[in-house]
């Protein structure tokens, strides 16, 4: 390639949306904007969920409403969400190998062998994104949720 020539944009576009896929995959939101929603916020979105479920916590005091959206599955904590699952975020997406993961995570991937844990920047409260494997060493779960609940 001579100097001063120009890469033709289409592919380099390609290139781009093939290194960088989009941090929001699903629903165009950011979702850290889930985490501290009230729960009349949530169904004033969303209207009413596909389903209700409880979520039962290793004690008594742990155990979560779940509300169960096409955006992911939310864990409500009094009338906030404390919690969300989701099937993609931040680039990775259920069903990914483990080694993609940490190569999207980068650095301050904390690897806890079986789940890795994500500092997220922002809000008004700590926030972490959690990411469970299988024994195959694929993305099971993906959460994002405030640990000082």
């Amino acid at each position: 390639m001579k100097s001063g020539t120009r890469v033709p944009f289409i592919p380099l576009l390609l290139l781009l949306l093939i290194a960088f896929p989009l941090w929001s995959q699903d629903s165009g939101v950011d979702p850290l904007f889930f985490v501290g929603m009230k729960l009349e916020e949530l169904i004033g979105r969303y209207g009413p969920p596909r389903a209700v479920y409880a979520a039962r916590g290793s004690e008594s005091w742990q155990d979560d409403v779940v509300f169960e959206y096409d955006q992911g599955d939310f864990y409500i904590y009094r009338d906030r969400v404390w919690q969300v699952g989701l099937a993609s975020a931040y680039g990775i997406a259920l069903g990914d190998p483990k080694p993609a993961a940490l190569l999207v995570l980068g650095g301050r991937a904390e690897d806890r062998g079986n789940y890795l844990l994500f500092p997220l920047p922002g809000g008004g409260w700590p926030l972490m994104l959690r990411i469970d494997f299988s024994e195959a060493g694929l993305v099971s779960a993906i959460f994002i949720y405030r640990p000082d609940f």
